[in-house]
């Protein structure tokens, strides 16, 4: 799993209800021809995440870029903690850059 682009987007809490902040990242994958996976129009995952003292995932969805339908898929292990990596490196280079 390679990710080929990303935008992210802070999410607003007007009542404060939630500590800490939460962004939103989608993320474009490049997925194997032969991974179950793989879709022509390509992959895209929704990843949701809370920054505190650290950053942490909250849920991530995978979806058909062609289609929009959120495939019925979970990441492996070493795919989950790619992703948390990713996203905890672009956040802490967006905050240093505050």
């Amino acid at each position: 799993m390679e990710i080929t682009a990303f935008s992210v987007e802070e999410i607003k809490d007007p009542t404060n209800i939630i500590e800490g902040k939460r962004f939103e990242f989608l993320l474009d994958i490049d997925v194997d021809e032969e991974d179950e996976l793989y879709s022509e129009a390509g992959i895209e995952v929704r990843v949701i995440v809370a920054q505190q003292e650290t950053v942490k995932v909250l849920n991530y969805f995978l979806m058909d870029k062609g289609t929009n339908e959120i495939l019925d898929f979970a990441l492996e292990e070493e795919e989950e903690a790619a992703l948390l990596a990713f996203v905890t490196e672009q956040l802490t280079q967006e905050n240093a850059g505050e």
